[in-house]
Parts: structure tokens; C-alpha cells; sequence
């Protein structure tokens, strides 16, 4: 006898399923209610056990921060430690620059002189060469007038910057007498500012203003004075070098520009004045 087969008809219609909406309201309720649940036990463990916040910080290093060492004297408080714990010793200024052993003439070689009329013609009697400057240029324009240079004609701190002098000289105050001191004296330490600023390695010296030979009723050797203790005084501001050229031509006796050192017919400084910085210089020097 045939076995009997069971036929099923499946029908060409799908079951529809439920569909299933996800609710974001939901999910940020259960989050909440999680966060204050644990919120709430750990506040109960913190409140009920004395020992919760030292089991809590017992594996954390904690880095203490050293007390800063004491800084005396010139040293900067930013000043670098040397390794093994030693600190350099801080440079130290002193003015006018004392008298010192005489160095080569090789050393004008690493120099250069930035300066008006007053000495404009040091280039001519010593082995100074390098000479910056025009009869133009004075202490109270002397960031303002240009003058020629092989970088064509710019600033003064324009030409420095593409100088980079490893040692400069720098002597203005050919308006003596026609500018205001406090005028000469800003626009000068505003240059002597920003050339420190932008080449710190280098030495710079500026030079006090030489006596004249007689006083004027506009130049007179005592307002020379006022101006040249003004130029100390910036010098130390500044934490420059300043040399005494004024009383290195000083006549000891009468106070004024020794006659050997002023040339009459030329109406200016003689061969022998220029001769004599150019000494001074060299024996009055920083290492």
C-alpha cells in the first residue's frame, strides 16, 4: 500500500513581522539612572569608610615641585644651571671700561665704528676701517637718517643687521648744542636697545663725546659732561660697555681738548687725537 504524501502549500504572501522602533529617550533614561546609581554607591563608600580616599590615591606617584633656588646678585632668575649642579657665573659690567693690556691692531679687524662728523675720519688715521656714519647722521636721528653702505643707503640698525659686527663701537653727538639732551640721549639708548636686543653675543661700547678745545655760547665742556655721564648711565641701563674717551683727550690741567689734539686749520680733530682713541681703545678692551 502507497505511502500517503502530505503536500503543504506555502503561500506566495510573507508573514509581516513586528517591527521594532528604537526609542533614544530610552536609552538617555537608563544611562542617567546607571551614572546615579554608581555616582550614589561610590558617595556611600566615601562617606561610610575612612580609609576610601588613601585606597583611592595609594598607586599614584605624585611629583612634587622643587623649590626654585635662590638668585643673588646680577645672575637672572632664567639664568641656565650647569649639569653637576653649578651655575655660571653671571657677566658682569663694569663702567667706564677699566684700563686693560693692550690688545693687537689685528683686533680692529673684528670691529666696526658707528659714529657722525665727530669721527667720520677715524678710518683715514688708524687701522679701524670699518666705519659706519655720515656728517648727517647725529645721536638724536640716529634712527632715522639713512646713510650709504654696501647694503645701499638704509638705517644704521638696518646696516648692523646685515652686518653682524662680532665688537662695535659706537660714538654720536655731533648736535651737541643744537638738539635737546633728552632728545639725543632717547633716540640714542632706543638704538643701543635694539641692537643689544638683536645681536646679544656682540660687544658693543659706546664711546663718550670728546671735550671741546673752547666753550662756545651753544658747546660748552660742562654740557659735554652732562651729556657724556647721561651716556654712562644708559650704558649700565643697557648693560653695554662705555669707555671714557672724553677724559682720555682732556687737557688734566685746563679741562678742555689738549691743543695737540686739535687740528686749526681743519677745524676738527687732529691725526694725533685720532691716534690717541685708537690707543685707548686697545688698552681698554673686554675678553
Amino acid at each position: 500500500m502507497a505511502k500517503k504524501r502530505t503536500v503543504q502549500h506555502i503561500s506566495s504572501k510573507k508573514r509581516s513581522r513586528p517591527k521594532v522602533k528604537f526609542n533614544f529617550g530610552v536609552l538617555v533614561v537608563i544611562f542617567i539612572l546607571s551614572f546615579a546609581s554608581c555616582f550614589g554607591l561610590y558617595m556611600f563608600a566615601a562617606n561610610t569608610s575612612d580609609d576610601f580616599l588613601t585606597d583611592e590615591t595609594k598607586n599614584k606617584t605624585v611629583v612634587q615641585k622643587q623649590p626654585e633656588a635662590d638668585v643673588s646678585g646680577d645672575q637672572a632668575a632664567g639664568d641656565n644651571i650647569i649639569p653637576g649642579g653649578e651655575t655660571p657665573a653671571p657677566v658682569t659690567v663694569v663702567n667706564p671700561v677699566p684700563q686693560s693690556e693692550a690688545v693687537d691692531a689685528s683686533y680692529f679687524d673684528s670691529c666696526c665704528l658707528v659714529t657722525d662728523s665727530t669721527l667720520l675720519k677715524m678710518g683715514d688715521h688708524t687701522s679701524f676701517d670699518d666705519v659706519i656714519g655720515s656728517v648727517e647722521l647725529n645721536a638724536a636721528g640716529c634712527r632715522n637718517v639713512q646713510v650709504d653702505s654696501d647694503y645701499g643707503t638704509i638705517k644704521i640698525y638696518e646696516i648692523i643687521q646685515f652686518k653682524k659686527p662680532a665688537i662695535m663701537y659706537i660714538m654720536l653727538g655731533s648736535d651737541i648744542g643744537t638738539s635737546s639732551v633728552d632728545d639725543m640721549i632717547s633716540s640714542y639708548t632706543s638704538l643701543v636697545n635694539d641692537l643689544h636686543d638683536y645681536l646679544p653675543d656682540t660687544k658693543i661700547y659706546v664711546m663718550q663725546l670728546p671735550p671741546v678745545i673752547y666753550d662756545t655760547e651753544t658747546v660748552t665742556n660742562d654740557l659735554i659732561n652732562q651729556y657724556n655721564s647721561r651716556i654712562l648711565d644708559m650704558a649700565k641701563s643697557a648693560g653695554v660697555y662705555c669707555i671714557d674717551t672724553n677724559t682720555a683727550l682732556k687737557s688734566t690741567a685746563e679741562g678742555r681738548l689738549a691743543d695737540e689734539y686739535w687740528d686749526s686749520e681743519a677745524g676738527s680733530l687732529s691725526e694725533a687725537a685720532y691716534k690717541k682713541i685708537s690707543d685707548y681703545i686697545r688698552t681698554h678692551t673686554v675678553s
